[in-house]
């Protein structure tokens, strides 16, 4: 073949499926832009056309957008698990976040005094130290009234009739923290005890120490 004087061999097409790849990971799709990027890399090879390069960013970059992407999923669907009541008849034990606790609920062991984070929460069936009795609830439009306000007013929802006093039966107040308020926690709990273990409820009477 001759090439005349000047002449050049035309320059291979650009594969467009390469340049999406890069701009749809570009746009934080990741698992899109992974698959125009295998795609595009195929398309190259058996078209003869340019842009693997661009391919190959398009599908690390999409490579990292899809873990990115993961890592916020799973971390958005632990933190809503982690602020949805409880069922009032839990059916075995867990561990759970206070603001999970509802009436009802029975609680292990009470831990110590101060800020409450996650406690073990059990079927009331089984022995346990306390349960909550009564919520009290904040409005949820309410503006932070200092902790020790929030502790006087749920101590104040938190009240044992004469034969549960007589009992032994003692009560303990949990109300929301400043940081928990600011996450919209509106919620404060009256557990009721007594010293030691026991098993059934203090809502319908059945409580027994074993």
């Amino acid at each position: 073949m001759h090439y005349a004087p000047g002449w050049v061999e035309p320059r291979a097409r650009l594969e467009p499926t390469a340049v999406w790849s890069l701009v749809v990971a570009l746009l934080g799709l990741g698992p899109v832009a992974v698959a125009l990027a295998v795609v595009a890399l195929r398309r190259t090879a058996a078209r003869h056309t340019r842009g693997r390069g661009i391919a190959l960013a398009g599908g690390v970059l999409g490579l990292v957008g899809t873990v990115a992407l993961a890592v916020v999923g799973t971390a958005a669907v632990l933190t809503w698990r982690g602020t949805q009541p409880l069922p009032a008849d839990l059916s075995a034990p867990r561990d759970a976040h206070a603001q999970q606790l509802v009436t009802g609920s029975c609680v292990q062991t009470l831990p110590a005094d101060g800020s409450v984070g996650t406690v073990r929460v059990v079927p009331c069936a089984d022995p346990h130290q306390a349960q909550v009795i009564t919520e009290f609830l904040f409005a949820q439009d309410a503006v932070w009234p200092g902790q020790q306000a929030a502790d006087a007013r749920v101590a104040r929802a938190c009240v044992l009739d004469d034969t549960e006093v007589a009992a032994g039966v003692r009560t303990v107040t949990w109300a929301p923290t400043e940081r928990s308020w600011a996450d919209g926690d509106r919620v404060g709990l009256c557990l009721a005890f007594v010293d030691g273990q026991v098993t059934g409820s203090f809502l319908d009477g059945t409580v027994s120490q074993p």
